[in-house]
């Protein structure tokens, strides 16, 4: 059975810490060492991870000399899946030697008549202070939108629709490699009529891109890694409850009533959601939880099929038996 696993991007780059190449070595190294129980065997896998502290950090890079041009954002993105990409590769060669790994430079159609190209609203890069972002909305010709505790730069989002590279995927998957594919929801591009990709200034939403990602490969199990433990309704107030388990339509109810955090957890359970009309079942939860994500002991599990909302998640047998029936996902 495969599995896809998605790594946050602050599960790389903790919040509050310095984007240092030591700083995200380190975390590479923590985030190889917590999916090592899931490498032991031999069943396919298939990384994706964030970029947001990445792409902030070359963004800062990029607007440093007022005299170069900000490179786009479609090149940055490109420059994390190769940079995270090398640090995942090494650091998981040293926990779980006997798989072989490859990183494959991806791409992600998008519509160009998604209205989300019209409207930007996915904040990247750091947080600037008014001056500051009026500034490079008139000197770089950013779209500038308020955010906790300042200001930062929004791009459109569209939605993923396929990975260009599915072909290659697919061939690398089969023939027994654990790939790190789609970092930061892949480049994002158009695509014309000849089939030719031209790549769209913005970012696709890396835990959508999972679903693709998870629907081109056959997987009927996708982990959502960040650095909180799972999904909780009245989070940050005294009556927060964790979600242990829930359905499509329970999860899309969660997001109608506003339970979750727009820019942060909503992605997930939207993705969730998504891949649970599939038929698949995904774990939302903590990196430094993995085996207890995977025993149903930990975290959030959205599930196809209607439940009851914060069941009892199924024991390993039950979950094993449900695995082997499984419908597989088509690409």
């Amino acid at each position: 059975m495969t599995t896809v696993v998605a790594l946050g991007g602050n599960a790389l780059a903790r919040r509050g810490e310095p984007i240092s190449a030591e700083v995200q070595q380190r975390n590479v190294d923590l985030a190889a060492r917590a999916l090592a129980p899931l490498l032991r065997g031999d069943e396919p896998v298939v990384i994706t991870h964030g970029n947001g502290p990445q792409v902030g950090l070359l963004l800062l890079e990029s607007e440093a000399d007022p005299n170069v041009r900000t490179y786009p954002l479609d090149v940055l993105g490109a420059e994390t899946e190769g940079m995270v990409g090398y640090l995942l590769e090494q650091a998981l060669m040293r926990h779980a030697p006997h798989r072989r790994y490859a990183t494959l430079l991806t791409q992600t159609v998008v519509d160009a008549g998604d209205p989300a190209m019209l409207e930007p609203s996915k904040p990247v890069g750091p947080l600037y202070d008014e001056a500051t972002a009026r500034r490079l909305e008139e000197e770089r010709g950013y779209v500038i939108a308020p955010d906790t505790g300042g200001w930062r730069r929004v791009v459109s989002s569209p939605k993923p629709l396929r990975l260009l590279e599915e072909r290659a995927i697919h061939e690398l998957v089969e023939a027994g490699t654990t790939l790190i594919a789609a970092g930061g929801g892949g480049v994002p591009v158009v695509v014309d009529q000849a089939g030719r990709p031209e790549g769209v200034e913005g970012v696709v939403d890396k835990d959508l891109a999972a679903v693709v990602l998870a629907r081109t490969v056959g997987a009927r199990s996708l982990l959502l890694l960040t650095d909180v433990d799972g999904v909780y309704r009245d989070f940050g107030t005294p009556r927060q409850t964790r979600v242990e388990r829930l359905d499509a339509t329970g999860a899309w109810r969660l997001l109608a009533d506003g339970q979750v955090a727009r820019g942060s957890m909503a992605p997930k359970v939207e993705a969730a959601a998504d891949f649970a009309n599939l038929g698949g079942t995904t774990m939302i939860g903590s990196l430094d939880q993995v085996d207890g994500l995977l025993a149903g002991l930990r975290g959030t599990r959205i599930e196809p099929g209607r439940l009851a909302e914060n069941s009892p998640s199924p024991s390993g047998t039950t979950r094993m038996a449900e695995a082997a029936t499984a419908s597989r996902i088509r690409t």
